[in-house]
């Protein structure tokens, strides 16, 4: 049954981060050098910004300005955030966020897409916005079977049609939301109008051809080398992943390295990861993962 949410951290939670931040302890380290993984110098300025300044409520307060669901679809209870467009046929259009993100990935991106009017577009180009969290995120359950990953396109596509009553829809995704929308898409084509990725899902570049140019070749080597370089950390979450969620649960000043290390090599900031996202941005992410305690699910 769908029912209405409102995010509300418990006070105790908060106290508890507080009494955890006050007492972290970190490495000696802390020069601003990123090669090696979180810059420790950027760190403990994290740190000392989320334990004096950063301010939960009001980041609580502006994801409450949508408008948040959660129902149960095929067994597992989703979170999703259901926003109508303010146009004369607004197109029903799913959101799926990824890894290390959540639902907040998208909060800029509501706005301009259910009423592009006000901010200087066509009405006729408004969308209904549906923004799921992920099963085992933030406020959505984990979801144990049932494909696993990549049964969770069948889950959209129930939360899409049966529990909102869209007969047809698009659909957008990066990272994980990447590999979900592309099975949304194979798997229910009649419903589907179109879909748009901001990556093209990682796991194909396991599917190699006997045939490849050398430019392909080239290609394949180069995504060899970031799996070692870069991609360590999906191995460790693949096999181990309990090993290091004990860490990631226990400690903020761990979640955050984490998460935040992963932000800063993943975007185009260059060498300034406040060029593009802002400390606060950073730590309502970090957040979504550290309250509800879903790092290792």
């Amino acid at each position: 049954m769908l029912e209405s949410f409102e995010i509300a951290v418990t006070d105790t939670i908060l106290e508890d981060l507080a009494l955890r931040l006050r007492a972290t302890r970190l490495p000696l380290d802390a020069d601003d050098d990123w090669n090696a993984g979180m810059s420790p110098a950027y760190l403990r300025e994290l740190i000392t910004y989320w334990r004096d300044q950063f301010g939960w409520r009001s980041q609580e307060a502006l994801l409450n300005r949508f408008q948040h669901y959660r129902s149960a679809i095929d067994g597992t209870r989703i979170h999703f955030i259901h926003e109508r467009g303010q146009g004369p046929s607004p197109l029903p259009l799913i959101l799926t966020h990824g890894y290390p993100d959540s639902f907040f990935r998208f909060y800029k991106l509501i706005g301009l897409l259910t009423d592009p009017a006000a901010h200087g577009g066509d009405p006729i180009d408004a969308f209904d916005v549906v923004v799921p969290s992920l099963p085992g995120y933030g406020f959505s359950e984990p979801r144990e079977g049932h494909g696993g990953l990549f049964g969770f396109g069948d889950l959209w596509q129930k939360l899409m049609t049966e529990e909102l009553g869209y007969s047809r829809f698009g659909a957008h995704g990066g990272d994980w939301g990447s590999t979900i929308t592309e099975h949304l898409a194979r798997s229910h084509a009649s419903s589907v109008v179109g879909i748009h990725l901001t990556d093209v899902p990682f796991w194909h570049i396991f599917q190699k051809p006997s045939d490849l140019t050398q430019d392909e070749q080239k290609f394949l080597e180069r995504n060899e080398r970031w799996q070692k370089e870069d991609g360590a950390y999906a191995m460790i979450q693949g096999t181990r992943p309990r090993t290091d969620a004990v860490g990631l649960t226990d400690s903020p000043a761990g979640l955050a390295a984490w998460i935040v290390e992963k932000f800063r090599e993943w975007s185009d900031c260059g060498d300034d990861i406040e060029s593009s996202y802002s400390k606060d941005e950073l730590l309502t992410d970090v957040m979504l993962y550290w309250a509800t305690g879903t790092i290792e699910s």
